[in-house]
């Protein structure tokens, strides 16, 4: 009876095949010019602010569209696979589904929040230059801290969220659109829509964070929002693993 393979050597595994991807250097790439880039024009555009962590929150706006590379680079993390074919190899070596898909899902996660907790570095490192804020922007200053904590953990559950639709749906256009449908047109389109009914809808959709912020969704408190977010990736992420132990490929 052959062993299971370790599952530090299926992290080694998946790391190595996420760094050998093209794709995964142009959303790298991408995802770093947005981000960083926006954050320092934000930054720039902003002469004063009332409080750092405001000053610091509009730096972050770049990731408001940033994380939508996320959502692409987590699906084809997945997604790519399946189109290849080379998904067979990689079921016959860890028959266990699941634990394929739970390795995957920590190394692009991983690789997400190192790229988010460089970005958040960045951005603060705008405003602390750029923006005029009374006793200025203090790396140490718990409201400044706790703004660049949930970016960087908003950024992280829309990398599992993705990866999840990636074993859901297994196709790139399909869990692409939904995943863009879902973080970033339904939240504000149904917020502009107006009345109790949409605005609730809103409000219970994974819209992309900016720091304690929905971007461009009904506002709901920072644990609220997070929470909702979490829930969804969780959930769908759950929903992935199911899907791919029951079918036969």
């Amino acid at each position: 009876m052959s062993r299971a393979v370790p599952f530090g050597a299926l992290l080694r595994s998946e790391w190595t095949r996420l760094r050998s991807v093209r794709a995964t250097w142009w959303c790298t790439t991408i995802y770093l010019l947005v981000v960083g880039g926006s954050g320092w024009l934000a930054a720039a555009s902003t002469d004063t602010s009332a409080r750092a962590d405001i000053a610091v929150q509009t730096a972050l706006t770049g990731f408001g569209f940033g994380q939508l590379v996320l959502v692409v680079l987590g699906v084809l993390t997945v997604t790519g696979e399946f189109a290849s074919g080379i998904v067979l190899v990689s079921f016959t070596a860890v028959p266990r589904r699941t634990r394929l898909l739970l390795a995957r899902t920590v190394v692009v996660t991983a690789w997400c929040l190192l790229l988010s907790v460089v970005l958040v570095v960045v951005c603060a490192l705008a405003a602390r230059t750029l923006t005029a804020v009374p006793g200025g922007v203090q790396p140490a200053d718990p409201a400044v801290l706790r703004t660049l904590g949930l970016q960087v953990g908003a950024a992280g559950l829309v990398a599992v969220l993705s990866v999840a639709l990636g074993a859901v749906l297994r196709s790139t256009a399909g869990a692409v659109g939904i995943g863009t449908a879902l973080v970033f047109v339904l939240p504000p389109a149904l917020a502009l829509a107006g009345g109790t009914t949409a605005s609730r809808i809103s409000q219970g959709l994974p819209a992309l964070r900016v720091g304690e912020d929905a971007f461009l969704a009904v506002a709901t408190p920072w644990p609220v929002g997070m929470a909702i977010v979490a829930a969804w990736a969780v959930g769908v992420w759950v929903l992935g693993a199911l899907l791919l132990e029951r079918r036969d490929v």
